[in-house]
């Protein structure tokens, strides 16, 4: 196997804002991005790569290879859900069980966009209905993850309402930034799309380092407390994503020959919410214990995909 994009990755500029951050917090200095400023970054990364999606979106024809694209990503945050629930209930109780499984069958906006520098490095372009199919990922999963929760504890399952669930899904800020921006890069011809070119494309990579940078700090913090919790979430965050991303990655192949397309479904499948889960959680299911499944997401997941995963998923898919 050639590990030569492996090497490249680990040595990715954006990446290594990252590893500083967990650096910073072990070496105990007092440096931090403004909570302000981090969440000034998030929502521009988020803006930047819908309006850039839906920019690519416009110049593409719908097609059944789109539409088969679409349901393969939501059948996708479907499967995850159901089948991971019952490997954490094993050994969890079921409040954090729904809420793991939950998150790991949603997406990360963050591990998208990061997927999304490693593909113009090898010098391939996202295509605009990834954006739309990473948006309709997030909600399916959260849903899956309670109606699990309610299923399997039947005193709890009065106390979730159904309809605080489809809302909070579908107004959640990231999603909905996502498609608005998503639809406005649409509507936009390319004349009008020039004048903030600069502000989408030339500054993206340099938000998206100051951001990992952040990512880095929050997570060294987290980091601290969550080996209280045993070995097992940890394998769990290492492995499930890695197998997760391997088999849809082969599987991607079902829908889509592009390898572009292909590798974002990798990325999106070995991804996990950190954002959108968590925050629909504590509305409906304060039992879940965001101690456990955000450090899970944040601090393990994240920065295994973002280290070897990525260059897994997209040498299997080059392989396959």
């Amino acid at each position: 196997m050639n590990f030569n994009l492996l090497i490249e990755n680990l040595t990715n500029p954006a990446l290594l804002f990252f590893v500083l951050g967990i650096i910073a917090v072990y070496l105990k200095s007092d440096l931090e991005i403004p909570q302000n400023s981090s969440k000034f970054i998030s929502l521009y990364l988020l803006f930047a790569i819908g309006f850039r999606g839906g920019q690519e979106l416009s110049h593409e024809t719908f097609t059944s290879e789109i539409a088969w694209s679409m349901i393969f990503g939501i059948c996708i945050s479907l499967f995850i859900p159901l089948y991971t629930f019952f490997i954490l209930k094993k050994k969890l109780n079921i409040f954090d069980s729904g809420a793991i499984a939950a998150a790991y069958g949603s997406v990360s906006a963050v591990t998208f966009v990061t997927a999304v520098s490693f593909l113009e490095a090898q010098q391939l372009n996202l295509h605009g209905h990834m954006v739309a199919i990473m948006a309709l990922m997030e909600s399916p999963a959260i849903i899956i993850g309670l109606v699990l929760i309610s299923i399997f504890n039947k005193k709890e399952s009065k106390s979730i309402k159904k309809s605080s669930i489809l809302k909070h899904s579908l107004t959640n800020g990231s999603v909905l930034l996502i498609l608005g921006s998503l639809a406005i890069g649409f509507m936009a011809s390319d004349k009008q799309a020039e004048g903030i070119a600069p502000f989408t494309n030339d500054l993206f990579k340099g938000f998206l380092a100051i951001f990992l940078l952040d990512m880095g700090i929050t997570s060294g913090k987290k980091l601290q407390s969550f080996f209280s919790f045993g070995l097992f979430p940890t394998l769990f965050a290492i492995f499930i994503p890695l197998f997760n991303g391997c088999l849809f990655a082969v599987l991607s192949s079902l829908v889509t020959d592009d390898i572009s397309n292909r590798f974002m479904f990798a990325i999106l499948a070995a991804s996990a919410s950190y954002i959108a889960v968590p925050a629909a959680m504590k509305i409906t299911v304060p039992k879940a214990n965001p101690g456990l499944f955000l450090p899970m997401a944040l601090a393990v997941t994240f920065p295994v995909n973002i280290t070897i995963g990525m260059p897994i998923y997209f040498l299997i898919i080059k392989t396959f």
